[in-house]
């Protein structure tokens, strides 16, 4: 929490005020750090990433031609069936 203070502090400078409509306009110097995270975004996009484009991957090969597909073996859905205890014998007194 303090290093996103200190970033919203430092950029604060560099931020346009970009109100809400609801909101009144505020000078750059006394800009809040509400108000600076809400123009951030932009800073952000001017920035840009480190990270690399994703690659492309392709699309797959496939079944080669004139291979034979083979059906997978479908089995019998085994069920569990509740097993109850017996009832054990009371003795006669």
């Amino acid at each position: 929490m303090p290093i996103l203070t200190w970033q919203l502090w430092l950029s604060r400078e560099i931020i346009e005020d970009e109100p809400l409509p609801w909101q009144k306009p505020q000078p750059v110097e006394k800009l809040t750090p509400g108000r600076v995270a809400q123009g951030f975004s932009g800073v952000l996009a001017v920035i840009g990433t480190p990270a690399k484009k994703p690659k492309t991957r392709g699309k797959s090969p496939g079944w080669k031609k004139g291979k034979k597909r083979k059906k997978k073996p479908r089995y019998p859905t085994v069920k569990k069936t509740v097993t109850r205890q017996k009832k054990g014998k009371k003795k006669a007194s």
